[in-house]
Order: C-alpha cells, then sequence, then structure tokens
C-alpha cells in the first residue's frame, strides 16, 4: 500500500488541461514545476541507490500540492536498473503521446526514456497542447512531432502558450 500526502490542486494534466475550474498557471509558475519535475527524475535516474526508470512520465503522473509543488507519482511500472546496467530489456509500458519512439522500437528502457518522455511534458506545459490530438494532420498527431515540424518551419511561437 501507497500513502500519499494530500494533494489539494491535483494533477498538472488537469491544470493544463482542464483549467476552467482552477487556477491560471503563470509560466513562470510552468517553469519551476518542469524545474522540480527534472529534479525528481534526476535523482531516481543518478541518487537513488538502484537506479530508477520510472517509464510512465505524463503530466496526469505529476501531482501539484498547496504551493504547485510537483510530486512526481504512480511508479507502478517502474524499473530498478541494476548497478553495472545501463539499460534493461522489458515489455514497454506507457502512455501513447509520451513513450520513447526508440524504446517502443527495442524494448530497451533507459533513464534516456524517461528524459523523452519529461520533453514531451515540457512542450505540454509550454504550449498547453495534449501529448496525442486527432484534430491535427496525421504526420503531427504526436505532440512531440509537431513541436519539430513547428521549429523546423519557424512557428514555435505561435505554439507557446
Amino acid at each position: 500500500m501507497l500513502v500519499y500526502e494530500f494533494i489539494s490542486n491535483g494533477t498538472l494534466y488537469q491544470h493544463i488541461h482542464k483549467a476552467k475550474h482552477l487556477p491560471s498557471t503563470s509560466l513562470e509558475k510552468r517553469l519551476r514545476i518542469a524545474a522540480e519535475t527534472a529534479e525528481a527524475l534526476a535523482y531516481l535516474h543518478s541518487n537513488a541507490s538502484t537506479p530508477i526508470v520510472h517509464t510512465d512520465v505524463k503530466s496526469l503522473n505529476i501531482l501539484l500540492d498547496n504551493n504547485l509543488t510537483a510530486k512526481v507519482s504512480n511508479f507502478g511500472v517502474s524499473r530498478l536498473v541494476p548497478i553495472d546496467k545501463t539499460h534493461i530489456t522489458t515489455m514497454v509500458q506507457g502512455t501513447w503521446g509520451y513513450l520513447d519512439p526508440k524504446c517502443f522500437s527495442t524494448s530497451k528502457l533507459t533513464d534516456k526514456s524517461d528524459v523523452y518522455s519529461f520533453g514531451v511534458v515540457l512542450v505540454e506545459l509550454l504550449t498547453g497542447e495534449k501529448p496525442v490530438c486527432l484534430d491535427r494532420i496525421e504526420e503531427e498527431r504526436n505532440l512531440a512531432i509537431y513541436f519539430v515540424h513547428a521549429m523546423k518551419e519557424n512557428r514555435l511561437f505561435e505554439m507557446l502558450e
């Protein structure tokens, strides 16, 4: 059984996508939440006695307390990485839109898989867009691909919320 502190402000996903009932989150707060999440992942990857790959980093798994402090949650599919290994080979689990395509094709989980997923969360924070959107053209339905295309076409600032 896991026991969490009471998280009064719900999930980051709610703040980004269902903000009608939640206070608006400023860019400064969004960047602080991103930094706190990055610190938590860095701890899991580098400072934990046995490195941990979360495998399901997404805005729904980032909880926000009274001060909008980020708390990374849901370690149900996390994996311990033996100290003498750089990756583990396993059945890939995660959430579509956040899942590292390289991890999906090789079945090898590394800390880089979490970093990719965190990158999607970061883009989600900056744009207010969902990781998968069926309203966009087929080749841009994935937020990461959409973001890369926007950068290449100098449309980045029109994407930012």
